[in-house]
């Protein structure tokens, strides 16, 4: 029977997710149906037409349980601005509560519905880690930077920590139409919403920043509609090197025709890549640049995807991006990247023809002072990750994977190895590639002494010439 009153929910904030969690649990496990529940949040929060009935009283080890995977849903839905979040949640509460396997369930249209929103929020989150600029200003107690951005849903409280860890030693403030963050070193500070004009328009560094990006703009991978995608118009006005796009784009095709025509040809054209692999690829990136399957994502810059040929046939997997790969979005062009380029030539394999990934997807990392340093993915993350990898290898197809160091390994093979029993041996995959083991590039470039430097590396050399020879004979 319905109550005679609504229970009303005033929460304090349109990102209050303790507030939405305590009172959605006082409800349920008092049986209250979703129907007889309105949920305001801030500014929205006031008087209502109808009588409202006070909350439920709290009923200590009346509780049940919820998988990790609700509430990691929750606490991304509940930043979207769509007015109904609130409600679509606790209605999807009371449903697990009867219902414990539900978010197993893709199909169910609320799960659904709600995973939409979770994504919306993810991928505003990212966008805002990769389109803030800070502007420099001087004050009395010397340069503080200052960004303007414009989110779609109200993420700027959950990513303060973000830009708090990324930018420690700074001192900034990010402002935005719903509310501002500071950053004065010691305390991070709250404050109201702003307008664009509160912000600067340039500072002396944007020089140095539009030759750089004009310097490393490469014609020959334009694919508008995709950059299109990842930096959508919106956010061209917040970004100094905007500018430079429409004739960067204008320029383009005469530029990659000047490369051509000073290329070296090929000894033997690739074979292209029947169907809609580049669609799919492209759709599946897009999907990964939203990803929370572990909590790394929280911290790193953006998602590192694979990249390379479709039709490869030789995979490399790698064991995470690092610093560098981190801040370009790029596997492999660090230090670790271009002595893996070079013994790749050395070993006569055309790195043009192979794709490189990693076993996991975002950076991991300690911080120390203003450097961030490398940490080894574990095995819970490396298992978040080997559905994004398995998917990769099911598009691309190679006839040879190759594992380079223990993370990778344990991703290709689904178990734990020892990279001195595994190197130099053919393995047999599921998928019907297969899979050769060797030491990641990083490994050698931190053996401390030179001479062992140059032994392992010749080492490295060996087993990838070895690899482009078995793939040569590979009927």
């Amino acid at each position: 029977m319905r109550s005679p009153a609504l229970y009303r929910v005033a929460l304090t904030a349109p990102d209050d997710f303790d507030g939405w969690r305590d009172a959605a649990r006082r409800l349920a496990v008092n049986g209250v149906d979703p129907a007889d529940v309105v949920w305001q949040a801030g500014e929205m929060a006031g008087g209502d037409l109808f009588g409202d009935a006070p909350l439920p009283p709290d009923r200590p080890g009346a509780g049940f349980s919820v998988p990790r995977a609700f509430v990691d849903l929750a606490q991304s839905a509940i930043l979207h601005r769509d007015p109904e979040r609130f409600a679509l949640l606790y209605a999807l509460l009371c449903r697990l509560r009867d219902r414990p396997g539900l978010m197993e369930d893709k199909a169910d249209p609320l799960l659904r519905r709600v995973d939409i929103l979770a994504k919306a929020v993810r991928r505003d989150i990212h966008k805002m880690r990769a389109f803030v600029r800070f502007r420099a200003l001087e004050d009395a107690v010397g340069p503080r930077f200052v960004a303007w951005f414009e989110p779609d849903h109200h993420i700027v409280r959950a990513n303060a920590g973000f830009f708090l860890r990324r930018f420690a030693t700074m001192h900034w403030s990010i402002l935005t139409p719903e509310a501002s963050i500071h950053w004065d070193g010691e305390t991070l500070s709250e404050g109201p919403g702003a307008s664009r004009g509160d912000a600067p328009a340039d500072d002396p560094v944007e020089d140095l920043w539009k030759g750089y990006y004009a310097a490393i703009f490469n014609p020959a991978r334009l694919k508008t509609k995709a950059m299109l995608s990842e930096m959508p118009k919106k956010y061209w006005r917040n970004l100094p090197e905007a500018a430079l796009i429409p004739d960067l784009v204008a320029g383009a095709q005469a530029r990659e025709a000047a490369m051509i025509a000073t290329a070296p040809l090929p000894e033997k054209a690739p074979p292209k890549r029947q169907g809609n692999a580049a669609t799919v690829w492209a759709a599946l990136r897009e999907e990964a640049m939203t990803c929370a399957r572990c909590p790394l994502h929280r911290d790193a810059t953006q998602t590192v995807f694979g990249e390379g040929p479709l039709d490869a046939p030789l995979l490399f997997i790698g064991e995470q991006p690092g610093d560098q790969e981190d801040l370009a979005g790029r596997p492999f062009v660090g230090p670790a990247g271009q002595l893996f380029d070079r013994a790749l030539a050395q070993a006569g394999v055309d790195r043009s023809r192979a794709y490189v990934t990693n076993a996991v997807k975002h950076f991991k990392f300690e911080r120390r002072g203003k450097r961030r340093l490398h940490q080894s993915p574990d095995a819970g993350e490396i298992e978040a990750c080997r559905w994004w990898l398995k998917q990769e290898i099911d598009l691309v197809r190679p006839r040879i994977i190759v594992a380079l160091g223990a993370s990778a390994a344990r991703a290709m093979l689904g178990r734990a190895v020892t990279i001195s029993r595994a190197r130099g041996q053919a393995i047999a995959l599921d998928n019907g590639a297969e899979g050769w083991v060797t030491v990641h590039p990083s490994y050698v470039l931190r053996l401390p002494d030179e001479d062992c430097r140059e032994e392992e590396l010749a080492r490295f050399v060996a087993d990838l010439r070895g690899i482009g020879e078995r793939l040569k004979a590979l009927p």
